[in-house]
């Protein structure tokens, strides 16, 4: 499944929409930093990536194993460190319940955590690459 998503600054300011299909956020740096503080920064967003990856997982597994699920609270967190800032270890928790027994929605978490596309493209390390630049001047 290819994936495309892009973002667009605002008004010549470091807030950009990040947009996927019919999908939107807000990306932005902090005040300190330069942005609006008005979006999530780069971190944030890898992090809420490995929560995002980790709950729609865990929801479609729930189901295809018949288990119906209620609250699901995926919590990621990490640090940023050197220069360039790198994230170090990325650990996530996850709270759950269900119409299922302790030991069947434990074991779909552990299942989850095995097969979820997002932390198993970090921990294969997937490689990222710059494929273009296109540089415009104004008129």
């Amino acid at each position: 499944m290819h994936f495309e998503v892009e973002t667009r600054n605002v008004d010549g300011r470091a807030t950009a929409l990040g947009s996927a299909g019919p999908f939107t956020l807000v990306v932005d740096r902090s005040v300190d930093g330069g942005g609006g503080g008005l979006g999530f920064n780069g971190g944030q967003l890898l992090y809420l990536a490995v929560a995002g990856c980790i709950s729609n997982d865990l929801f479609r597994e729930a189901r295809a194993a018949g288990i119906e699920l209620g609250s699901v609270r995926v919590k990621v967190g990490g640090d940023f460190v050197g220069d360039p800032a790198v994230s170090g270890e990325i650990g996530y928790e996850v709270e759950i319940s269900g119409d299922a027994s302790e030991d069947r929605l434990r074991t779909l978490v552990e299942q989850v955590d095995e097969i979820a596309e997002i932390p198993n493209s970090l921990r294969q390390g997937t490689q990222v690459r710059l494929s273009s630049t296109k540089v415009e001047h104004p008129p």
